[in-house]
């Protein structure tokens, strides 16, 4: 019976006072956080540095497929006969030669 006669409980300033800056101070965080996220500028920036992340991915894959490309032509050049090889170039050689000589033909005509 005596707590029902003893009324509300005392305040103490300092710990309302404590309290009261916390939540003030967890407010103010929240009210940033909104303003962040509505920001047209903040999103701007961030959809920016998302493109930008996606971009360095994407060319970084790209980078390894080509080095992987190169290092397989690399090796199956390196298996090609020294012989065929030569015959290829040769052949090469003569048809870049045949096509200059037509079209210096062409222009003197």
């Amino acid at each position: 019976m005596a707590d029902a006669d003893a009324g509300p409980k005392p305040v103490d300033e300092k710990t309302l006072l404590s309290e009261i800056d916390h939540t003030r101070a967890q407010l103010a965080r929240t009210i940033d956080a909104i303003s962040d996220r509505v920001s047209p500028a903040k999103n701007f920036q961030r959809a920016k540095e998302e493109f930008r992340q996606r971009a360095d991915q994407r060319m970084e894959r790209t980078r390894q497929r080509a080095d992987r490309t190169a290092g397989q032509v690399g090796q199956r050049v390196g298996q090609l006969d020294p012989l065929v090889a030569g015959v290829v170039a040769a052949t090469v050689a003569m048809a870049i030669t045949a096509t200059a000589l037509l079209v210096l033909r062409r222009r003197n005509h």
